[in-house]
């Protein structure tokens, strides 16, 4: 018991970091989002649904073995004179391997960092000067989806992908059971997003996620998730949504506004 303590320890505390307080690095561009939408977190085409097509890849610290994959940041460059002081809103669906630059960016995302009428200009650029911060994921009233991956081979391997998680955690734990038991089969991370077990309950299935919490974590379960016949390539509603913010030992850093 000690050992699956110390375990979990590690397991939340490597998965957390202060990426709430103001960074300070640069960023580039893809010409295409679709170069952000099909690499390492598996989201595919989807990803380009998921906020305006405004997306990014992040760094390995950020991508975090994929526990970062559908994380939140606000980013704006530092060039007054052809960026907004707000920036824009931005979704981690990629990991981004040049370690001299934290993020990049699709073209739609660096652009929306732009003062009206720079957008030209700030392309111009190639690479800026960024800060950044993570904030909460907002989707309004979408409930965390499950999409059944199409490698899945039912009954006997199942592979599933998280979409639209609110808040401000990362998912670092999955159990999948049946409905209505508590025989609970832990699911590994395949990579990315995606989540997978060879040890397929049968019938309708919940879910149980161990999301992070600061130096602990949290379950949330979903009762009812799966059908008895789901489908590959389905997509199904959870039935719920996380909203929770980690809480870090990020102090003070956390608790400044972004001037």
């Amino acid at each position: 018991m000690a050992v699956f303590i110390c375990f979990l320890f590690f397991l939340i505390s490597s998965a957390t970091a202060c990426n709430r307080c103001v960074h300070q690095t640069r960023a580039a561009y893809f010409t295409r989002a679709s170069a952000l939408s099909s690499g390492a977190c598996g989201y595919g085409s989807l990803a380009l649904g998921f906020n305006s097509e405004l997306l990014a890849g992040g760094v390995a610290s950020l991508y975090n073995d994929g526990a970062g994959c559908g994380a939140c940041f606000q980013i704006r460059c530092k060039n007054k004179t052809l960026c907004t002081g707000k920036g824009t809103r931005v979704i981690l669906t990629d990991r981004n391997d040049n370690n001299q630059l934290d993020f990049v960016l699709s073209i739609k995302a660096f652009t929306a960092m732009a003062l009206q009428g720079m957008s030209q200009h700030v392309l111009d650029q190639g690479i800026v000067d960024v800060e950044y911060k993570r904030i909460p994921c907002k989707y309004g009233n979408r409930n965390l989806t499950v999409r059944v991956e199409e490698l899945s081979q039912k009954p006997r391997y199942l592979a599933v992908k998280f979409m639209y998680q609110g808040g401000q955690t990362e998912i670092v734990g999955v159990d999948v059971a049946q409905v209505g038991s508590s025989n609970w089969v832990s699911m590994s991370r395949n990579y990315g997003a995606i989540w997978d077990t060879g040890r397929v309950p049968s019938g309708p299935l919940q879910f149980r996620f161990l999301v992070t919490a600061g130096y602990d974590g949290k379950w949330v379960w979903a009762q009812h998730v799966l059908p008895a016949d789901w489908n590959l390539g389905a997509i199904y509603d959870s039935g719920v949504q996380i909203t929770g913010i980690a809480q870090e030992a990020c102090s003070p850093c956390d608790k400044g506004t972004w001037k």
